[in-house]
């Protein structure tokens, strides 16, 4: 599926929901990109999961804000990997640096950059840890098995809608996210 596809089907998908998480925060490695950034060089020429940037750009259009939560100990190869895919700009918070703290510290400082409340948060991560440590701070979390896609997408803004107080999900309606779309829940690359 083609990034204007993708890009279409996410939109579809967000249309849907009546309530958006006004932040969208997504790790990178295995996450956005399928490697690890200690792996690889700066001379290297990074590729993203197929669904990834369709999903980055209609976040963007729909005016949801985006940023970045990795704990990689390479920040300076994940900001060329960044620049080199032409998607640096697009994050309003950008938070690379190694850490035991399972994110944490991560989301404190996108917390105090962004000045938007963890319960209006999603994020999306490969790791259980990390998922279940931000989870506690309030944020809404999905763990991805295999990169952000459309189904992992669709899921999160379900359980987005699902965590949010009774008032706010009456205040702002929210509809049904179990209509299937036209590409598969658990699409490979």
């Amino acid at each position: 599926m083609g990034d204007d596809t993708v890009k279409n089907e996410a939109m579809e998908i967000m249309n849907m929901c009546q309530l958006l998480p006004r932040l969208v925060v997504f790790d990178l490695d295995y996450t956005l990109w399928p490697f690890y950034c200690e792996c690889r060089s700066k001379r290297d020429m990074p590729r993203l999961y197929p669904h990834a940037k369709g999903i980055l750009y209609a976040l963007k259009d729909k005016g949801v804000k985006i940023a970045i939560a990795s704990r990689s100990p390479t920040p300076d190869i994940a900001n060329t990997f960044l620049d080199k895919l032409g998607i640096k700009s697009m994050f309003v918070a950008q938070e690379i640096f190694s850490s035991w703290t399972h994110k944490t510290d991560h989301f404190q400082r996108i917390n105090r950059r962004t000045n938007i409340p963890y319960t209006e948060m999603l994020f999306f991560d490969d790791e259980d840890r990390n998922i279940d440590a931000v989870s506690k701070m309030g944020v809404t979390s999905i763990l991805v098995g295999n990169g952000v896609n459309i189904g992992a997408l669709r899921q999160g803004l379900s359980k987005y809608s699902q965590n949010q107080s009774p008032s706010e999900r009456n205040k702002h309606g929210s509809r049904n996210l179990s209509k299937k779309s036209s590409s598969s829940e658990t699409e490979e690359q």
